[in-house]
């Protein structure tokens, strides 16, 4: 493991490596906070961004994890849908308490309890994907089928 990553970008690749993948985490001076930031950083095209959304089921207040490309928005009437109740949009608080990450640095995995995770449809037929990886400043490549299988997540129209 890197150990000039700083502890979340830590975190994140420990979390990788449990699932028995080999990813390396890119720790940047610039920000990846934006999907346009990360894909300028990155190097690679916007859809290729895995936004990391969360959000809280309205009745439960169960938090839902929603990857998409970095060009669409995700539509909370189809996470609804799979979820079987309204979703709305977590606050950074929820989102801290919940992932143990600040919005703009959530990864796709690695959090502090599972969550329910749904996966851009959109997402899975590209080469290569980055996704967050802890801070604003962090990122990793992953593939589609990767993805899939260190997250667990289900994927599904949810753009």
């Amino acid at each position: 493991m890197d150990s000039n990553l700083s502890p979340s970008a830590k975190r994140v690749q420990q979390a990788i490596q449990e699932r028995g993948f080999q990813c390396d985490i890119l720790e940047l001076s610039s920000s990846t906070r934006t999907a346009q930031e990360a894909a300028d950083a990155a190097g690679c095209e916007l859809r290729q961004i895995v936004k990391s959304l969360v959000f809280a089921t309205a009745h439960t207040g169960e938090p839902i994890l929603a990857l998409v490309s970095g060009v669409n928005r995700a539509d909370e009437n189809l996470l609804a849908e799979a979820v079987g109740q309204p979703v709305v949009k977590a606050s950074g608080e929820f989102v801290r308490e919940h992932t143990g990450f600040a919005i703009g640095g959530v990864p796709p995995l690695g959090h502090v309890l599972p969550l329910r995770t749904y996966i851009d449809l959109d997402l899975m037929n590209l080469p290569v994907l980055w996704a967050a990886a802890g801070t604003p400043h962090a990122i990793f490549s992953v593939t589609p089928a990767d993805l899939v299988e260190m997250t667990g997540g289900t994927p599904m129209k949810i753009a």
